[in-house]
């Protein structure tokens, strides 16, 4: 009797190893064909991907473009009526139904949905206006989704800008440092006093009806003080 139940147990062993390796045969059979659709050179092909923390809150949207988010502020209108609309009134509402807030690239969300940092090709429109034309580059926004920095290449009739901008606490400039191709070069400060140093052809916002090359300071519509290279080498000719 002793001799059969250590018979059986053997067997019940076999059993139990045949089941385990089957079971892998299949598991790795089925999974095969998928390994090789998408990773046979290396290489994860997705259309999007979403990253969320640990409370399930999408975090980062990673696509071309990127995917829809539930709890992004930019593309639920209510939220926009709720926190920007209150404050600049129903026509921003009607503005914004035209700003772009799709992207090709990284987007970085908040905890609380506002978008912190873009990188793409073409990155969302400020939440204030459009931009002069869809930008290349990266944007970085404070907690309330307002534009504070960016650095970006535009193309606008033709012709290339290279823009590096530091905004104000409601994401209007306050500082940008440029180079427009065929137009100005130079470092622009921008408010009630506003100021201008660089080069740029006759009328290219500096408002001189020649060239100018030097540095003009502002108050409000006024030229306080302003020392023109390009105006005095004229003169000397």
């Amino acid at each position: 009797m002793s001799g059969r139940i250590q018979k059986l147990e053997r067997d019940l062993k076999w059993l139990k190893a045949y089941a385990a390796i089957l079971t892998c045969v299949l598991v790795f059979t089925a999974l095969a064909p998928l390994g090789q659709s998408t990773s046979e050179d290396g290489i994860i092909r997705v259309r999007g991907l979403i990253i969320e923390d640990e409370e399930g809150r999408e975090r980062i949207l990673l696509g071309a473009p990127i995917p829809d988010a539930a709890n992004r502020v930019r593309t639920d209108l209510e939220r926009v009526r709720e926190i920007w609309g209150s404050r600049f009134g129903e026509r921003y509402m009607e503005f914004y139904k035209d700003y772009r807030n799709d992207m090709n690239g990284l987007l970085i969300l908040d905890a609380n949905g506002f978008d912190r940092i873009a990188v793409g090709d073409p990155t969302p429109d400020p939440n204030i206006g459009r931009r002069i034309a869809p930008a290349t580059g990266i944007e970085i926004n404070d907690e309330e989704g307002y534009e504070r920095t960016g650095y970006g290449l535009l193309k606008v009739d033709g012709l290339y800008r290279v823009v590096l901008g530091l905004d104000s606490d409601r994401g209007t400039e306050g500082l940008t440092l440029s180079l427009f191709d065929g137009g100005k070069v130079g470092l622009s400060v921008y408010g009630e006093r506003s100021l201008f140093l660089g080069t740029a052809p006759p009328g290219a916002m500096t408002g001189v009806s020649g060239e100018f090359h030097g540095l003009r300071l502002g108050s409000g519509d006024e030229v306080s003080y302003e020392i023109n290279a390009a105006a005095e080498s004229g003169a000397e000719q």
